[in-house]
């Protein structure tokens, strides 16, 4: 039996302890937007990576800490494993199980068996798995392939905003020949989908207030003064519908298109091949929609997904939300917005855009532009990238031949690897979960199995030398 294959058989073995693991993790909340329970993950974090084998600390940031963790196996090559230990919030949601952080196994429709808990797809499930994979290493006496180093932050959820920071300060100690993101990779029919990188974020939020220009300006009024004052309510309302037209399909914002660049060679040959495998309507059965906004198919679809920036609206607050009615001139109207950026686009620029765009359609000293977060895409590849080859053989040694897309349409600081420590990161593992930010989010337990078992096989499959 080979040195895999008694990884994997201790997995087996002890898999039920194994996922009483993962279930003590994701029961830990451990939301960033407000603080419960941060300080007491972190700490299960830190005791995770000393369980491994290794040395662990929590570096305070001006936010919520990042978790550093060294393990030292005597060997050439070293891993650097980025992760998140912070979660969304679940107020206002209703879940399908008593408790989002009661770890529940349940069965999901068309799924099995489930934990249902928030944070276990994005992404302490994936997490725990990864250290469930060391004890497996150590049980069965079997030396690290790799030295690890260990990046956990508390603060993905919230853009990762202290996180640069961390890196600049530390780009000594984070040296590392390679970088990993553990991910659940497989859609709801069974099918791995590979990223090879993440668009970039802009996330705003713009207020307007009454002031001179208009409008109450220390508390809401009787709403039937909207006949004779202004109300900031409208004025955000038509500075938002000023920035893309009617259908949705295009940005207005001047500029907004301008330093797009076209798809690379490599990039082209993955979309050629993507529409051989690329089923639509998962897409649209995953997030409960009817159609695209688009009447396209294949390639240029995927265009439209993968090449295009957006400017989306998050959330509208303003005003009486409540049960039963009030009329109200509210004082005050905010909206959050993300812009999703893709290769050669900047988040600074963006913002400047904005910024321009407001003041052009004369909103520029009616509407606060506050910045949340904001970094800029990542692009991690494939024919040059041994973490992404390792991560491509461990899902071909375990019977799976990926789809593999360009990039993510989502965000993650994976620029500090690509850009600012120039370390290969590859992202991805086995297993499902879903419903990410979402209520009922869940991962499957026999994906939990088999992502401890792809993780076994990335870690063996990284270049020794």
């Amino acid at each position: 039996m080979t040195s895999i294959e008694r990884i994997y058989q201790d997995i087996d073995a002890h898999f039920d302890a194994h996922l009483e693991r993962v279930r003590t993790l994701v029961r830990q909340p451990s939301i960033s937007g407000d603080g419960t329970g941060m300080a007491e993950t972190a700490a299960m974090v830190a005791g995770l990576i000393r369980e491994a084998g290794g040395t662990a600390e929590i570096v305070p940031t001006p936010g919520w800490p990042v978790v550093y963790g060294e393990i030292h196996a005597g060997a050439p090559k070293t891993l650097l494993v980025y992760g998140m230990y912070d979660v969304q919030p679940v107020a206002g949601e209703q879940w399908r199980v008593p408790d989002p952080f009661g770890g529940y196994l349940h069965d999901m429709p068309n799924l099995g068996q489930c934990l249902v808990n928030r944070g276990v797809a994005n992404q302490k499930g994936p997490l725990a798995s990864f250290f469930n994979t060391l004890l497996s290493f150590r049980a069965v006496g079997q030396p690290y392939p790799v030295n690890l180093k260990f990046m956990i932050e508390g603060e993905e959820e919230l853009g990762s905003r202290n996180l640069p920071g961390f890196v600049t300060q530390n780009r000594e100690r984070l040296k590392a020949d390679y970088a990993y993101f553990a991910h659940f990779s497989q859609d709801p029919s069974g099918k791995v989908i590979m990223y090879l990188g993440v668009k970039g974020i802009l996330f705003l939020e713009l207020i307007a207030r009454g002031g001179d220009w208009g409008g109450p300006t220390s508390r809401g009024i009787h709403g039937s003064n909207a006949v004779w004052l202004h109300s900031p309510t409208w004025l955000l309302l038509h500075a938002l519908a000023s920035m893309v037209t009617p259908d949705q399909k295009h940005v207005l914002i001047d500029g907004f298109y301008d330093d797009i660049i076209p798809p690379s060679a490599e990039d082209e040959a993955l979309l050629e091949r993507l529409i051989t495998t690329f089923t639509p309507e998962t897409q649209l059965g995953e997030y409960d929609v009817r159609r695209f906004k688009y009447d396209l198919t294949g390639v240029p679809l995927l265009r439209k997904y993968l090449y295009q920036p957006q400017l989306n609206i998050d959330g509208i607050i303003s005003g009486y939300t409540g049960e039963g009615t009030k009329t109200l001139l509210p004082n005050e109207a905010r909206a959050k917005i993300d812009i999703r950026m893709i290769q050669n686009m900047r988040p600074e620029r963006m913002l400047q855009l904005v910024k321009d765009h407001l003041a052009r359609h004369g909103y520029g000293d009616k509407i606060e532009v506050m910045v949340h977060d904001g970094y800029p895409p990542g692009k991690a590849g494939l024919s040059a990238n041994p973490a992404a080859q390792a991560m491509l053989q461990a899902y071909r040694d375990l019977g799976f031949e990926p789809e593999i897309w360009p990039h993510l349409a989502g965000s993650a600081p994976f620029y500090l690897f690509t850009e600012t420590l120039g370390i290969p990161i590859a992202m991805g593992g086995l297993g499902q979960g879903g419903r990410q930010h979402s209520p009922d989010e869940y991962a499957t337990v026999e994906g939990i199995r088999i992502c401890e078992k792809s993780i076994a096989a990335f870690l063996c499959n990284l270049p020794a030398k």
